[in-house]
């Protein structure tokens, strides 16, 4: 069911200027809606926009050009202090000489809500968040946890129509970050807050978000939910950035081969590596491909859809490339096979059983239904 919009950004551009006075574009003509009750989740490299985006909309940062609306009102004209938005940071930001819930209250009694409503909402968010036992005690007394619990809740008892948090989890260690990232799914869930929730960690992206916002260099690449922006990229850029290990990638062309349509691999054949060996494409993928038989293409497969074949045997129905394994790394449960074919190196995860060992010649199978293609030119899904 599509959700009412509860924040809207039409066309925001931010422009800074560097040390030489030089324009730096941070955000361009970013357009997006959330819904009331969404989790947004934002991902992106260091320096796509993600926390000047997060900094515009609480009013910290004022846009060079675009509109925002929350729940219908232009907050052109609205300070920072009079949004009924509130951000959690990195860091927490807690006052050192306040106690755990006195830093919980802290912006209600701010605003003079009365005392027996603080004590209320402090109690009630304190249980919320599993805080009850901790606080009495100041933020040097508490664990990095701990102390993120508290900046949470801080937020969460003004009750505000949207919350935008800045990379929480990334000063915790990883069992406490996963601890977390649970937490605040159960809240979103348990409560129906909307969030716009901004990481560099692609797994809490995938996991948290209803959908997901991939920025690059200030350009938002593709809004969608988490599967399709796993199994449906918009583009390369999106195809290599999600996803661990990523994406992998091969240059080839296609060919016509009586009716149908192979793709051919294109490189360089390392010593002993062999041709590549492929099967032509399923039907449906041949006739939309068609048209850009001849052409150099760049086919994309996730490393999990990969499988080892005999070469003497291969699969029907798929594409196959054959090639050297480097090396194995181990991760307990699987293990990445790293395969040199012609000038390309494919990761492969593989059941932790598999027999592949260094050194070895094998054929990797590549499963028609999971291949990707994009334009090797500018990166655009085919």
């Amino acid at each position: 069911m599509r959700r009412v919009s509860l924040l809207e950004l039409t066309n925001i551009t931010k422009v800074f200027r560097g040390p030489a006075e030089e324009a730096v574009t941070a955000l361009q003509d970013i357009s997006l809606a959330l819904g009331a009750g969404e989790l947004l989740t934002v991902v992106g490299p260091s320096g796509s926009g993600k926390t000047t985006l997060l900094r515009i909309i609480a009013g910290l940062e004022d846009p060079d050009r675009g509109a925002l609306a929350l729940e219908g009102k232009s907050l052109a004209a609205v300070p920072a202090q009079k949004r009924d938005i509130a951000m959690v940071f990195q860091n927490g930001a807690l006052y050192p000489h306040l106690s755990a819930r006195e830093n919980l209250g802290f912006g209600l009694r701010l605003r003079n809500v009365p005392s027996e409503e603080v004590t209320r909402r402090v109690n009630e968010t304190s249980d919320w968040l599993g805080l009850t036992d901790c606080l009495a005690r100041r933020p040097a007394a508490l664990s990095g946890g701990q102390r993120q619990r508290v900046a949470l809740g801080r937020a969460m008892v003004r009750r505000p129509s949207l919350f935008l948090l800045d990379e929480p989890l990334c000063n915790l260690d990883p069992q406490a970050r996963v601890e977390l990232r649970e937490e605040i799914a159960r809240l979103h869930r348990a409560l129906g807050i909307t969030m716009i929730y901004v990481t560099h960690d692609q797994e809490e992206a995938l996991t948290l978000g209803d959908r997901v916002a991939v920025l690059r260099a200030g350009c938002l690449e593709q809004i969608a939910s988490p599967r399709e922006i796993y199994g449906q990229p918009s583009n390369r850029f999106v195809a290599g950035f999600v996803g661990s290990p990523p994406m992998n990638f091969v240059h080839g062309r296609l060919v016509a081969v009586g009716a149908g349509i192979q793709f051919q691999e294109l490189g360089q054949s390392p010593s002993g590596a062999g041709e590549a060996i492929s099967s032509c494409l399923p039907e449906a993928l041949g006739t939309r491909l068609r048209k850009r038989t001849g052409e150099e293409i760049l086919l994309g497969i996730r490393p999990e859809h990969l499988a080892l074949a005999e070469c003497a045997n291969p699969s029907t129905g798929a594409t196959v490339l054959r090639g050297r394994v480097q090396f194995v790394q181990d991760l307990g449960s699987h293990s990445l096979v790293h395969v040199v074919t012609r000038g390309h190196c494919l990761i492969a995860r593989l059941p932790n059983d598999s027999s592949a060992v260094s050194d070895e010649l094998v054929c990797l199978t590549l499963p028609s239904k999971q291949l990707l293609f994009f334009n090797p030119t500018d990166g655009s899904a085919l």
